[in-house]
């Protein structure tokens, strides 16, 4: 029982090295668990809405449309739990300019359900449900009535050429057709999309621009009212994948299985089938048109027959008469007038030759008859010339119908292709790598001063330890007064951090997400096996520290314990020896040198410390710095146009019509921009691939004009990068790097992202879907964004555009225009703002789809949830550092008791002893901080390296600044540390702390 008084007094006589412990703990298992945990509930919550609004796991779209016999292949896919065909339009509407909005049939098969946020569902023809983005922009709310009208050149599947008739009709065969919704619509609710959660009134990432198929909003329809029963794509839900996370590898896995049965047999078969379908829908209209003309040609031929037949019966009478008249003369001339009358009473007989002699002659005499004959011999010939003209047509059409309908292209597609969830599993993956890394630097920490504290506490008793062994009590025993004391310390700050970690620092990030992303149900929840492995990790660490510390004394016999401990010897340092130094140093400055370097242990300790937690502050800020200039730099540096102009490409040409006419270019480019995508090439052709897969990125596809291909280098930098180590990278000269016809220039921000190098095989995706296997010539600097630069003959080389093959030795650029050049960088004269407004006076023109400031983007170019993390983490390691100092100048105190009891003796006032023991811990705080600056650079960039998110590459800077803030911050709290150390130092009694220990 003394045992454990004794052992309680000595905890609360320590309280000081308890609670630096236990503050240490909490702070590692708060950064531990904190942002893990805020990450994990933003996950699950997600997951659990994307399972209850049943977001497809598979999507397959095709080129030509997807039949009922397609949907019947995909529901006999082993896997597959449900199957939902897809009907959607493209519509356009006026919305202060010309707005374009997909309009969405909602499935009735649970697949793709929005989200109700306000409002209901719409269940009437003519009714919609809209998202909060088109409500915030439109102004418009429930009950509001909107007119929309088909876009008149569809980009959906089933409108393009691939899958017109021998006639040039739309559809695809005798009974399918394409989607049709009605016009006149009804706002009845406001929902979320379950495939795009980001939030319209928070911070909007960049995104590429697309081509023709791009539309502003999506408003969702019920099935009544919709006609047409082809379908522009068809989702799907696996079985199994509902049970597992959607943003772990065992659902990508699961998943995985099912697209590669899809990507198997099934999309050979259907591709072909599907293409069968639309050659014989093709011969089946060639055949029913040449049955048709047949039937036309047959009345037109009875028609002339009976005319003819008329015209024939006519001249036969006039021969009969004029036959009979000569018979009737000749009979006058003879015997008598009963021969006359006999032979009158009686035709003659006439031959043939004598007939026909007797029509043509009847014929010529007369106008009438001649002309008749004329319009009938016309009708005759035109007929004949119809029938060989429309047999040669239907027989052309026949030969050309295979080569008019191309080869139909599936692509099957996860969720990994939806933006929005790419998107929020990056941004999530990214923060949650920050929050495994910096836990590792707090762990190390905290047993540094584990081990400083412990073994300083276990050496103050060293006596009472020996009393302890020396009366028959096991080293176990004794040992466990200190082991409690550590562990109790650890469970206590660990249970505190678990609060601040599974409560506090979750709040903070969710709310921050919550800006950026809409996530209805997202809830706090604790992880008992992740918390208790938090706790448990620096309970090991600390309690191995503490075991150090008493092995080390209590190897020691009792007899050696109980006298106090030899003085260090002394020994000469370095310093003593470089005279004409030394020879200069006053004499309480040669015994501050000698006590930092004496003590070999301290100087570590203390060094290391506070150079870990100088080198978290620098990376923070070094991440800070990084964001912060990332806009500047892409939209000041990168890109060297003002002004970036797109449209649709009907409108391309007004678009630039109405550009030149304002007069505010100086000059400009003009290209053709696509949404793409980019994908390590497996080989082949590209086009077994599975786009969205996990090895992908969403570009921007820059196609330059042959004749214009070294005005590229006047719109953007282009500077050649290679990959460095620890968040730097080679950047080659300015203008070194050229666009040619050999290969595509790739972003530094894809690049990274997929590894890949200059002279890599990529396969790339163009705005209508088509895949090809593309050499990269050489790799841009890019921060923002993933461009692709290609000139207008590698485009087609790689994607087959007939028309474009032979544009570089053309004449003339008219002449030679394959692409559609739908888009204009440019350059502006005036101030950012007029720029700025002149942008936005753009995007109220009809013809301009999109129109973007440069100088806009790199004012407000934000990256909020970065920036929440970052301050974070520099407000942890602030505190981190505050009580490492505090650990360590108690410590020091501690051991030094007695020389500073003699100083007092020595007639030394408390300002001087002040002074004397501050000024070391000064020193070794200013040794840190040096060593914790570059050491800070160095994880920063490490760290940043880590940071792979779509579209953007951290280009690692620090600013002069940032190392500034760091070295004050650290040196601040090494004087404020000085306050609460100063008040024991006035406390230290000279003859109590003198006293013999024996």
């Amino acid at each position: 029982m003394a045992f454990v008084k004794d052992m309680l007094r000595m905890w609360a006589h320590s309280w000081k090295r308890f609670i630096s412990i236990a503050m240490i703990t909490l702070l590692g298992v708060a950064v531990l668990t904190g942002i893990y945990a805020g990450c994990r509930d933003a996950f699950r919550s997600t997951d659990r809405f994307f399972d209850a609004q049943g977001l497809h796991d598979v999507q397959v779209l095709s080129t030509a449309g997807l039949s009922n016999g397609d949907i019947a292949a995909l529901r006999k896919v082993n896997g597959v739990a449900k199957v939902q065909a897809e009907r959607s339009q493209e519509v356009t509407f006026d919305l202060d300019g010309r707005k374009s909005a997909t309009m969405q049939e909602i499935g009735t098969n649970g697949i793709d359900q929005p989200y109700l946020q306000e409002g209901r569902m719409p269940k009437k023809a003519g009714e919609i449900a809209v998202t909060r983005k088109f409500i915030r922009d439109s102004g418009k709310r429930i009950g509001s009535r909107l007119t929309v009208a088909p876009e008149s050149a569809s980009s959906d599947t089933s409108d393009t050429s691939d899958t017109n008739g021998a006639d040039g009709t739309n559809e695809t065969n005798g009974t399918d057709e394409a989607p049709s919704f009605p016009t006149k619509l009804t706002i009845v609710g406001v929902v979320l999309d379950p495939q795009n959660l980001s939030n319209p009134d928070g911070y909007s990432a960049m995104t590429s621009f697309r081509s023709t198929a791009t539309t502003d909003y999506t408003f969702f329809a019920p099935s009544d009212g919709v006609t047409g029963t082809l379908c522009t794509s068809a989702t799907l839900l696996v079985k199994g994948a509902a049970a597992e996370s959607t943003f772990d590898e065992s659902y990508e896995n699961t998943v995985k299985q099912v697209t590669d049965r899809i990507d198997g047999t099934v999309k050979t078969d259907r591709q072909k089938a599907r293409r069968q379908e639309l050659l014989d829908a093709g011969n089946r209209k060639i055949a029913d048109a040449r049955a048709e003309a047949d039937k036309k040609f047959a009345d037109a031929q009875s028609q002339i027959d009976a005319n003819r037949q008329q015209f024939n019966q006519q001249v036969d009478q006039i021969v009969s008469m004029q036959a009979g008249a000569a018979a009737a003369g000749a009979a006058a001339n003879g015997a008598n007038a009963g021969a006359a009358a006999a032979a009158g009473a009686t035709t003659p007989q006439l031959d043939e030759t004598t007939r026909e002699t007797m029509r043509e002659t009847i014929i010529a005499a007369s106008p009438e008859l001649t002309q008749a004959k004329q319009q009938l011999d016309q009708a005759q010939s035109q007929l004949n010339e119809q029938k060989a003209s429309t047999e040669q047509t239907l027989k052309t059409k026949e030969n050309e119908l295979k080569t008019s309908i191309p080869q139909v292209r599936w692509y099957v597609q996860d969720r990994q292709s939806l933006g929005g969830f790419s998107a929020l599993k990056s941004d999530l993956d990214s923060i949650q790598s920050l929050g495994n890394a910096f836990p590792i630097v707090f762990l190390l920490v905290a047993v540094m001063m584990s081990l400083t504290a412990m073994a300083r506490m276990v050496e103050e008793d060293r006596s009472l330890i020996g009393t302890y062994v020396g009366l028959g009590y096991g080293r176990l025993a004794v040992a466990s007064r200190y082991l409690l004391f550590a562990l109790l310390a650890c469970l206590i700050g660990g249970g505190l951090g678990l609060i601040a970690g599974f409560l506090g620092i979750p709040a903070f990030l969710l709310v921050v997400l919550q800006g950026m992303y809409v996530m209805p149900g997202l809830r706090l929840e604790y992880d008992w096996l992740y918390g208790s492995l938090g706790i448990a990790l620096f309970v090991v660490g600390v309690l191995a520290a503490t075991i150090y510390a008493c092995v080390q004394e209590m190897r020691q016999t009792p007899a050696s314990l109980l006298r106090p401990k030899a003085p260090r010897a002394g020994s000469r340092i370095l310093l003593e020896r470089i005279r004409p130094v030394w020879n200069r140093i006053g004499f309480l400055g040669k015994v501050t040198v000698r006590n930092i370097f004496r003590f070999k242990s301290r100087l570590i300790m203390t060094v290391g410390g506070v150079a870990g937690c100088t080198a978290l502050i620098v990376c923070g800020l070094a991440i800070n710095d990084t964001v912060a200039d990332l806009g500047i730099k892409q939209y000041r540096d990168i890109y060297q146009y003002d002004l970036m102009v797109v449209s649709d490409d009907s409108d391309a040409s007004a678009m630039r019509t109405k550009v030149a006419s304002d007069g505010r270019v100086t000059s400009s480019l003009d290209v053709r921009i696509e949404s793409g995508d980019l994908a390590i090439s497996g080989g082949g052709d590209g086009d077994s691939g599975k786009a969205g897969s996990s090895g992908s990125e969403s570009i921007q596809l820059v196609a330059v004009p042959e004749k214009h291909l070294s005005d590229l280098g006047e719109m953007v930098t282009l500077q050649p990068v290679s990959s460095g180590m620890l968040g730097t990278s080679g950047v080659g000269k300015t203008g070194s790097l050229k666009l040619d016809d050999d290969g595509v220039i790739v972003a530094q921000s894809a690049a990274s992202a997929l590894g890949v190098k200059a002279g890599s095989k990529v396969r790339l995706t163009n705005g209508d879907g088509v895949r090809a296997t593309a050499k990269v010539s050489a790799v841009n600097r890019n921060l923002i964004g993933s461009d692709v630069y290609v000139s207008e003959t590698y485009y087609a080389k790689l994607f087959d555009s007939k028309d474009a093959k032979n544009t570089k030795n053309s004449k003339s650029s008219e002449d030679s225009e394959a692409l559609t050049w739908n888009a204009m960088l440019a350059k502006l004269s005036g101030s950012d703002t007029s720029q700025t407004d002149y942008a936005e006076s753009l995007e109220e023109d009809s013809s301009v789809m999109k129109a973007v400031s440069c100088a806009h983007m790199a004012d407000s170019f934000k990256f909020d949830l970065m920036g929440a993390v970052v301050a974070l983490i520099v407000a942890l390691a602030g505190g981190l550092a505050l009580v490492v100092l505090f650990t360590l100048a108690n410590t020091n105190v501690s051991e030094r008791v007695r020389e500073m009891a003699t100083l007092k003796v020595l007639g030394f006032f408390d300002r001087e002893v002040h002074h004397y023991v501050n000024r070391e811990m000064m020193i070794l705080t200013v040794m840190g901080v040096i060593l914790g600056l570059p050491l800070g650079r160095l994880v920063g960039g490490m760290l940043t390296m880590a940071l792979n998110m779509p579209s953007l590459y951290f280009e690692v800077e620090v600013k002069p600044l940032s190392y500034v803030i760091a070295a004050v911050a650290t040196m601040a709290f090494a004087l404020l540390v000085q306050l609460f150390v100063n008040p024991v130092l006035d406390r230290i009694d000279p003859i109590s702390s003198l006293k013999s220990v024996e």
